[in-house]
Order: C-alpha cells, then sequence, then structure tokens
C-alpha cells in the first residue's frame, strides 16, 4: 500500500528552514558560487537546447552558470533568503535568469504556471524529500521537460551516509540506480553513473562523496 501522505512531514513550509541556512552563511554562499561538477562537465551536452529549468535552485550557483552557457534559464527555489543571494550572483556577473520563490510540491501547485516547457530540468541535490514526496517532486520535473527534453539529476547514494559530508543523513531520500530506473521507466536512461569522488562545493559539501548522475531523455 503506498504511504499516506502526512502534511506536518512533508517539505511544505520550509521556507524558514532553509532560509536560515542561507542566513546563516552570512554573505558566503553556503554550497559556494561554482556549478555542481557533474553539471559543468556535460556544457556541450547543454547546448542540445535554449531553456533550463533548475528547481530547488539555492543560492544560484547552477542557474546562474546555465546562463553563462548561453540558456534561456528559469529557477525555482523555496528560500527567500536563497533568491535574493542568486539575484546577487546573477546581477554581478550581468546576467539574465529568472528566479521564482515558490514550493513545487505546494497542493495546487501546477507546471501549467509555466507558458512553456524547458529543454533541460536540472535537479541537483534535492534530495530533501522521501519516498512518499519523491514521486511527486519527479513528476512535476517530468511534466515540466518537453517532449524530447530531458531531465538531469545529481545527488548522493546510501554509501555518502558513511562519508558524512554532505546531504540527508535519512537513507530513503537518497538514490540508486535502481530507484532512478524505476522513476524514470519509460524514459531514455542516457546516463546513469554511479561512483565516488572529492567534491568542495562551500561549507555545505565537503569531501569524500558517493554521487550519483542521471541524464534521462523524455519520449517525443
Amino acid at each position: 500500500m503506498k504511504p499516506l501522505i502526512s502534511l506536518e512531514d512533508s517539505p511544505m513550509n520550509q521556507e524558514s528552514f532553509w532560509s536560515k541556512r542561507y542566513q546563516d552563511a552570512g554573505d558566503d554562499y553556503l554550497f559556494g558560487t561554482e556549478p555542481n561538477r557533474f553539471l559543468a562537465r556535460r556544457a556541450e551536452r547543454l547546448q542540445d537546447g535554449s531553456r533550463a529549468l533548475s528547481v530547488a535552485d539555492g543560492e544560484g550557483r547552477n542557474s546562474v552558470w546555465l546562463a553563462e552557457q548561453g540558456l534561456d534559464v528559469t529557477a525555482i527555489e523555496i528560500s527567500a533568503v536563497a533568491v535574493e543571494k542568486a539575484r546577487r550572483l546573477a546581477a554581478g556577473k550581468k546576467l539574465d535568469v529568472r528566479f521564482l520563490q515558490a514550493d513545487m510540491l505546494a497542493p495546487g501547485w501546477s507546471p501549467a504556471e509555466f507558458q512553456e516547457h524547458f529543454d533541460w530540468v536540472v535537479g541537483i541535490f534535492i534530495q530533501f524529500v522521501g519516498p512518499e514526496w519523491r514521486e511527486r517532486q519527479f513528476e512535476v520535473m517530468k511534466q515540466m521537460t518537453r517532449p524530447g527534453g530531458r531531465i538531469l539529476l545529481q545527488g548522493y547514494t546510501p554509501k555518502q551516509l558513511e562519508y558524512g559530508t554532505g546531504g540527508p543523513s535519512a537513507v530513503e531520500n537518497l538514490y540508486t540506480e535502481e530507484i532512478l530506473r524505476e522513476a524514470f521507466s519509460g524514459w531514455e536512461v542516457e546516463e546513469l553513473v554511479e561512483y565516488e569522488e572529492e567534491i568542495t562545493e562551500g561549507s555545505g559539501h565537503k569531501g569524500r562523496s558517493a554521487l550519483i548522475g542521471l541524464i534521462a531523455r523524455k519520449p517525443d
């Protein structure tokens, strides 16, 4: 039986939690200002398309980098503090990014609010939800991807709990190849890699990490 979703346990109304984390970093950026490495290493792939959406974008490091690559970028983030810092990052580089403060998992929120779908939908370390919300999270991302467009994900595997260098402490929030293949069945999985690497992304992600990356193409 599919577990019931409790609103008390949902990612709803977590704006204050995330804003405090970003605010506590002061003028520093919690996860740095450089793009995620898995994303950046695929810069050439990203030229297959012109519109990109970065979900749970944080302080803008990935959306701003995507704009630097010449893409038309929209970013969704729940934290008002993070959005303000992201806007400063984009302004400092004289880049135009459409930043939206929104909770994509909130009841009644719909991708229909967008007038267009995206060639790329990017989710970098968005594992703040467990299985009961992950299906909704992925479904929203899928709806915002145009036919023939792609979703790019970077996350942690369960082995990350041994390292403790970032990410959630709940094993059920972490990705395995099996979880992602099942979640994107019916899509063409173009890349699915599990690996370990030293990463430095601000103070939030730092050290040896157990990682997984996915690129999946939506059927035409």
